[in-house]
């Protein structure tokens, strides 16, 4: 397995990852809304795309993760720059190998090297933490929505400045969920 930027030409490959690894029911057809995020991130310029990985596994892709331009607005009104992540995802019969958490840390480590300050995200604080994730009020960050608590956290990468602190918001396809 290895982790490496989308290509062109793959954007089928990663919708499946999504809607395979969201979907609530193996027979659903209902289709996961994550799956169509992915798809508008990259649709309307919001991904960044040194920051869309898959993860490939005998030529196969099996999992995708993506970052989106986010920021932070201040009591001055002013957007300070930050990074949203999700989706995540990976195949069903791949997870549970370390495919998630080596993608989590190839994105994280090229976050960093891109001078990017903060990574926001959505998710289980419980599998977060452990790549040094923290609920976002403990860095002055509040969430788009108060009622997520702390699902919404943030991890802070080697350009961030302390002092950057207001109310986070994702790209605009985030809206619509």
């Amino acid at each position: 397995m290895y982790v490496r930027r989308e290509r062109p030409g793959e954007e089928q490959a990663v919708h499946e990852v999504h809607a395979a690894a969201f979907r609530r029911d193996r027979e659903s057809l209902e289709e996961p809304v994550e799956a169509g995020l992915a798809d508008e991130l990259r649709s309307t310029g919001a991904a960044i795309p040194r920051l869309s990985l898959v993860a490939v596994v005998d030529a196969a892709i099996v999992g995708h993760v993506v970052c989106s331009r986010g920021w932070i607005r201040g009591d001055d009104g002013v957007d300070q720059p930050a990074l949203g992540l999700g989706p995540i995802g990976v195949l069903p019969d791949h997870q549970n190998r370390g495919i998630g958490q080596a993608m989590m840390h190839a994105v994280l480590g090229a976050a960093d090297a891109l001078d990017e300050p903060l990574v926001a995200l959505l998710g289980e604080p419980a599998y977060y933490s452990r790549f040094g994730f923290e609920p976002s009020p403990g860095h002055g960050i509040a969430p788009p929505d108060t009622a997520w608590g702390d699902y919404f956290q943030v991890r802070t990468l080697t350009a961030h400045r302390p002092g950057v602190r207001g109310t986070f918001r994702y790209a605009a396809p985030f809206d619509g969920l």
